[in-house]
């Protein structure tokens, strides 16, 4: 085996989500944001002026879709309604983590 040790690479994507319903103001980004660090995630949470939140989130892709599915979920006073999902480019002056903004 030419790796040796039999490591393989996980693929890494990047997708972002347009999430809608009561998420403003009822600690979703907050709580999207501790989900996607225990997931390994790097990205954001931050609110939209329009009441949707928008959301980065960079990983490996099993991780990725697990948080996607998981924004339906969000935290116990949001209801979410709707979640646009599509792939993303990571930004260049990106910060390392993951933060609600």
């Amino acid at each position: 085996m030419a790796w040796g040790l039999g490591i393989r690479l996980m693929p890494v994507v990047c997708r972002r989500a347009i999430v809608t319903g009561r998420v403003q103001g009822v600690f979703y980004r907050a709580t999207s944001a501790e989900k996607a660090r225990a997931l390994g995630l790097e990205g954001y949470a931050r609110n939209l002026p329009d009441g949707r939140v928008e959301v980065l989130a960079r990983g490996r892709a099993a991780a990725v879709e697990e948080f996607l599915q998981w924004l339906w979920i969000g935290s116990t006073a949001s209801k979410v309604t709707a979640v646009e999902t599509g792939e993303a480019e990571w930004p260049d002056q990106m910060p390392e983590g993951f933060s609600g903004r």
